[in-house]
């Protein structure tokens, strides 16, 4: 019996990896074709949808190593789609905050980016996308504590 659930257990992560890198393959080049990397992106848009954020706590937000986040920010800087802001009560902690141009940036190409992962998911129904959802979340919030 063990030996049947171990089996499972295995044909679904390879199953979800191949998936995860399937989908992630095309996302990622619609990113690419507009000049920024996975990663600029993703911290580009977590400004747009939250705010200015602490830099010590991007990185968790984004799932990357904070070491990365300093030249992400770096990048995205010199191409004037964010700025650096000093935080008044606090001299230790440093805001991101995403400029007018980034602001403009993410609204043109976040509605191709969104219909692009509709389009993916495509072959889900919206209660598929619902059940999916809930699976994904049972699986991975227990991972998390190991």
């Amino acid at each position: 019996m063990e030996n049947d659930s171990i089996t499972k257990s295995l044909k679904l992560f390879i199953v979800l990896s191949r998936a995860f890198k399937a989908i992630n393959e095309h996302v990622n080049k619609i990113i690419q074709a507009n000049g920024l990397n996975p990663t600029e992106f993703a911290v580009l848009e977590l400004l747009y949808h939250k705010g200015d954020q602490p830099m010590q706590q991007i990185g968790g937000k984004i799932l990357l190593a904070s070491g990365s986040i300093t030249y992400v920010v770096d990048k995205l800087e010199q191409k004037g789609l964010l700025k650096r802001v000093a935080c008044p009560s606090d001299r230790r902690v440093t805001y991101a905050q995403i400029t007018d141009e980034g602001k403009k940036f993410i609204q043109d190409i976040f509605p191709e980016h969104a219909a692009q992962i509709d389009r993916l998911m495509s072959s889900l129904t919206d209660s598929e996308k619902t059940e999916a959802i809930d699976l994904l979340k049972k699986l991975g919030l227990p991972a998390g504590k190991f």
